[in-house]
């Protein structure tokens, strides 16, 4: 079923049929076909029966029919020269009434171009037109009116003027609120577009960090077990083959969380089939970091977290431990945990010497880990011991953030 939403709800975000103008492609104008028809049919429709209750001014003849079509006409162009609409409108307007005819429904074609010029941002150019407009009537109705049609005709007198003046302000006002509306709308529809990609960014960078951390981690002890089996083909068969075992049994739990990364991208907004993964399953990453010929010392009880920084703790030691195998010559690393009640210091040390010039890891493994930290309010430090090795030291909060 679809949403019931209020009424006032067009009024604060913009009607549903309504949409910024896209900075990056050129926004054409339409034509306002329909629009004009309509206006055109009401002005002379309107014009007919205005008529027929004002005896004291011209009646209508061919030539009053020709301006006010020209004045509606006028209004098709309206979107693309506003400016040139404004001023058009009010001049085929004070033309009219200097001709003597019938008050009506001709001033519509004035407020919609003045409309139309406000919201396209020309409001100097509606504002002179308005009072261009006001000012000519004024001229004709209090002075010029003993030379113009009708013969006979009195003076409008003051308090007409003051009528029409506070018509047309209060249309120049509806119009300037329009714009406002208008702009506000642009703004707020550009705030949620740029929160839905901001979203979408943070999203995409969570989904690459999940499959670092899953592929470097297996294709490391992979690669390690590869090298193994390869260099006991010959002279160990039995400790080749337990090599190749280990490298179908990553190379299976690394599909298995490939898969189930890639489910939650195919699920739209449903919950993931199977629970990710958390600190319940570091005995398997021990067992794996062994068959890759690490020895893994844990220090520490295990401590019970909320479900992101348990996900965190875990990534945070599997991309620790595989950036030992890969870069570190030492055989053994040490994981302690540490909890006060509030925060959990995790701390991962290897005695090194490193491998190569990226020791500790390449740039995306450690940027991976602090921003899964700096997501939970946490931190993460990184850097050589002293005394050669390596350490890696997660603080994250043992309490789920409020405003998360």
């Amino acid at each position: 079923m679809e949403e019931q939403r209020p009424a006032w709800h067009w009024w604060r975000h913009g009607p549903p049929w309504w949409s910024a103008p896209d900075a990056a492609e050129p926004h054409r104008p339409r034509w306002p076909w329909r629009s004009t028809v309509l206006f055109t049919a009401f002005v002379l429709i309107g014009s007919h029966f205005a008529a027929q209750g004002e005896h004291h001014r011209v009646p209508l003849d061919g030539y009053a029919r020709v301006l006010l079509v020209v004045a509606c006409v006028t209004l098709l162009w309206r979107n693309r020269y506003p400016v040139a609409v404004a001023f058009g409108t009010a001049t085929v307007t004070l033309g009219y009434l200097a001709a003597g005819y019938p008050y009506g429904p001709v001033f519509l074609t004035v407020a919609v171009s003045c409309h139309s010029a406000v919201v396209a941002g020309h409001r100097r150019a509606a504002w002179a037109s308005v009072a261009l407009l006001w000012a000519g009537h004024a001229l004709v109705a209090l002075w010029l009116y003993r030379w113009l049609p009708p013969s006979g005709d009195n003076s409008g007198g003051l308090t007409q003027e003051i009528v029409i003046a506070t018509w047309l302000l209060a249309v120049v006002a509806l119009s300037e609120l329009a714009r406002v509306r208008r702009e506000q709308w642009a703004r707020e529809r550009a705030d949620r577009a740029q929160a839905a990609r901001r979203r979408a960014d943070e999203e995409r960078l969570r989904i690459a960090r999940e499959l670092h951390d899953v592929l470097a981690h297996s294709i490391s002890v992979i690669n390690v077990q590869a090298g193994m089996g390869l260099a006991l083909l010959d002279s160990d068969p039995e400790q080749a083959r337990a090599a190749l075992a280990t490298i179908k049994a990553a190379s299976k739990e690394a599909l298995g969380e490939v898969r189930q990364v890639l489910d939650t991208l195919r699920a739209s907004g449903d919950a993931p089939r199977a629970p990710a993964p958390g600190l319940d399953r570091l005995p398997e990453l021990v067992e794996q970091a062994a068959a890759a010929g690490l020895a893994v010392d844990i220090e520490g009880p295990l401590p019970r977290l909320p479900p992101g920084a348990d996900l965190a703790a875990f990534r945070i030691v599997q991309e620790a431990l595989t950036n030992v195998v890969r870069h570190s010559g030492s055989r053994h690393a040490r994981v302690r945990f540490a909890d006060d009640g509030d925060a959990l210091r995790l701390r991962i040390d290897d005695d090194g010497p490193a491998t190569g010039a990226d020791a500790g890891g390449s740039g995306n493994g450690l940027a991976g880990m602090r921003e899964r930290a700096a997501a939970l309010g946490g931190t993460i430090e990184a850097g050589p011991r002293p005394d050669g090795g390596f350490r890696v030291l997660a603080v994250l909060p043992s309490q789920p953030r409020e405003d998360q």
